[in-house]
């Protein structure tokens, strides 16, 4: 064995082992980034669940972007108003205060309620059903029935009823829109919560289709639009709209006389 080759060899690794060593040690030196201290802090006033309703990719991105002014912190739509005012004074900047908004299922059609078109014995999820034939729900705009709104609520805002519709607990919803991005039939929307009309239904097919497919459907038959003159309803491609702006009476139908009861009242007027 040539010994003084191996001396060379060691040596020659150690050198270059060192070498790379102080090249790092600089490159680290005049690369480092000291954080703001700040951004800790916004993080443990955060609440943590990282649902992603502040549009950012977890809490710890959204208290860098509040730091650096990119975001404000009405955005956290889970964010307790103390934790909010000891983040604005933390910040230096003032709140401001938003309506809070909360999920609302626009369907009604239920097992009972919606005629089947066939028999699904697929993966129990809605966006599976969706690529076969949109399950067994006779109603191409309705509620699929599988819960995957359910399954991606942080705050079991959420449950399926009887009927295999999700119904939103108003008092525990955050408004993240978890259950909103989940929806492959878009049928779950966010609101003000002072939004207390709405109009169960998306379906706009002809009256007459859609109607054959769902008992709650809305046939585009105009009552609630003359009920009110126009001022707060309109029909719009055979399905009512309402437009809060114009009708303010929260807690009053247009009319009773609505054949399908698709306009109904959702939650209560003390609600905050």
């Amino acid at each position: 064995m040539n010994y003084t080759s191996l001396i060379y060899a060691i040596l020659s690794m150690g050198v270059l082992g060192l070498l790379l060593s102080m090249g790092l040690a600089i490159a680290n030196k005049k690369l480092h980034v000291e954080e703001d201290p700040r951004i800790a802090l916004a993080i443990d006033l955060l609440p943590g669940v990282n649902c992603g309703g502040c549009g950012y990719a977890g809490c710890a991105n959204f208290a860098e972007n509040l730091v650096e002014g990119k975001a404000q912190i009405t955005l956290c739509p889970v964010c307790e108003i103390e934790a909010a005012e000891k983040i604005a004074e933390l910040l230096g900047v003032e709140i401001k205060p938003g309506e809070r908004q909360v999920a609302v299922v626009i369907c009604q059609g239920g097992d009972s309620i919606v005629k089947k078109k066939a028999e699904y014995e697929g993966i129990q999820s809605c966006i599976a059903a969706t690529f076969v034939s949109g399950g067994e729900r006779a109603c191409s705009y309705g509620c699929i029935g599988y819960g995957d709104c359910v399954d991606v609520c942080p705050f079991d805002a959420i449950k399926m009823n009887s009927e295999r519709i999700p119904v939103v607990d108003r008092q525990k919803c955050t408004g993240c829109g978890n259950c909103v991005e989940a929806c492959p039939r878009d049928v779950i929307e966010l609101h003000p919560i002072s939004h207390h009309i709405f109009v169960l239904c998306n379906n706009r097919d002809n009256p007459k289709t859609s109607r054959s497919v769902c008992k709650y459907a809305c046939i585009g038959c105009k009552i609630c639009e003359r009920a009110v003159e126009g001022e707060g309803f309109s029909v719009v491609n055979n399905l009512a709209e309402v437009d809060y702006d114009k009708y303010t009476k929260e807690l009053v139908l247009p009319t009773e006389k609505c054949p399908t009861k698709a306009i109904v009242i959702v939650g209560h007027k003390d609600e905050v």
